[in-house]
């Protein structure tokens, strides 16, 4: 066996020998392990909340934070630093221990669900051969949808916990729009499923290596994108903490820390999908359009284009929030139900059915272009659709709708016809009172 076979075959083990890479790691490798998974939201949270704030700066035309350190870019780091030493405000009405509670919840699930990602390939660490990964689970991508929505339960608890109306109307957006936007998201992922046959996070990436899912298996990936932004409460699905309604949403009665923990929450949550959907649906930590053996997919390498197509897709969070204003919460509920939940499902049964059938993509395509040239030929041989002649109005020059030429302006208008029919009837009213009075007095002065 060469060289290169024997380093590649390392480089890419199967399901048990990673298991069994990730059970004989030392005590000290498994720690710097949790502590670098546990890192990665807090770390990236500091940068992304200077980030956003700088780009949609750029967007609206303003600087954005430029005092704090070189270019501002501190401004988050001082942030982090004050938030701990702000005044505590609990409400009267509050339920303490619940209220303490929730941003515990919406927080620590988040920074657990990185656990099950894989980062990288196999590499070798102070001369220890281990696997990018804290955790390669049978059920990770499972995992990683419980961590995700666990935390939203935090949302709900800390408006009911509050003891106010506004905070208990958004915990009651969020309940919905997990319910929702949960259950369009987890469909999402069954194609992902179905095309690689498991639901470990390393065998869909090693699935992928022979093309990624983002171009696969589109209306999914498209699916997933709009239920992950729905899913992290973002602009413009940002329904339970709507300023301009609910004054700050779920969170308006906390301040210091329990506030900040909110706001790691969110951003760590950005973090996780982002992650999760490079995972499915870009090919994890591949480098593009080369194979499993180049040099760029091997070693450490890996990691630098795994949080590269991250960064992408956490730039699509700020982009939307930069340009796009909110929905009102009929038309998110709409686009939830009637529209990604039943796409998903008939997308499924496509997927299902390609799967029975074992077509190709070039039969895939053939026959959707054959069905595309059906359909319009079938448009084409329709007859034109003529408007009776009844409701039919011609055009003038100008665009505007040309009125009848025989059209007769009516005299009065129906208020106008109405008002000279109760003129009518007072003024035949009144003469025969006065003639009643006008007797009367006239027999008067007859009998005097």
């Amino acid at each position: 066996m060469s060289p290169q076979l024997t380093q590649f075959l390392a480089a890419y083990p199967d399901a048990a020998e990673r298991a069994r890479l990730i059970a004989d790691d030392p005590w000290w490798l498994v720690l710097i392990k949790a502590v670098v998974v546990l890192l990665i939201g807090p770390v990236l949270t500091i940068f992304l909340i200077v980030w956003e704030r700088k780009a949609i700066g750029r967007m609206q035309n303003r600087p954005g934070p430029n005092r704090v350190g070189p270019g501002g870019y501190l401004q988050s780091l001082a942030d982090a630093i004050k938030l701990p030493f702000k005044e505590q405000i609990i409400p009267d009405t509050a339920d303490r221990k619940v209220y303490f509670l929730a941003p515990v919840l919406s927080a620590v699930p988040a920074l657990i669900a990185l656990s099950a990602i894989p980062f990288g390939p196999v590499v070798s660490i102070f001369g220890h051969r281990t696997v990018l990964q804290l955790m390669d689970l049978p059920v990770g991508v499972l995992v990683i949808l419980a961590c995700s929505s666990v935390g939203v339960y935090g949302i709900v608890l800390a408006g009911w916990s509050s003891g106010s109306p506004y905070p208990l109307f958004g915990g009651m957006r969020s309940a919905a729009q997990v319910i929702s936007y949960e259950i369009a998201m987890g469909l999402s992922i069954v194609a992902v499923i179905l095309y690689s046959g498991s639901l470990q996070t390393s065998e869909i990436v090693q699935a992928q290596s022979h093309g990624w899912y983002f171009y696969m298996l589109i209306p999914s990936f498209v699916i997933y994108v709009i239920s992950m932004v729905g899913e992290t409460n973002r602009a413009p699905f940002d329904l339970p903490e709507a300023e301009s309604e609910l004054v700050g949403g779920f969170h308006t009665e906390y301040s210091s820390m329990k506030f900040a923990m909110f706001f790691l929450a969110e951003y760590v949550n950005m973090v996780i999908v982002s992650a999760f959907c490079t995972t499915l649906f870009l090919g994890g930590w591949r480098f593009p359009f080369v194979g499993d053996d180049s040099p760029l997919n091997q070693n450490w390498w890996p990691i630098l284009w795994f949080f590269a197509k991250t960064f992408i897709l956490l730039f699509g969070f700020i982009w939307l929030r930069g340009t796009l204003p909110r929905l009102r919460y009929d038309q998110f509920m709409r686009l939830g139900w009637k529209v990604l939940v039943p796409v998903n499902l008939v997308w499924i049964v496509v997927v299902v059915a390609i799967k029975t059938i074992q077509w190709s993509w070039p039969q895939i395509l053939v026959g959707v272009g054959i069905v595309l040239v059906v359909l319009v030929l079938l448009s084409l041989a329709l007859p034109d659709k003529k408007l009776p002649e009844s409701d039919y109005v011609d055009l003038a020059g100008s665009g505007y709708p040309l009125p009848p030429l025989d059209l007769r302006v009516p005299d009065a208008t129906p208020r106008q016809k109405a008002l000279a029919k109760a003129e009518a009837k007072a003024a035949r009213r009144k003469p025969a009172s006065v003639t009643a009075a006008a007797a009367q007095e006239g027999t008067e002065d007859g009998g005097n």
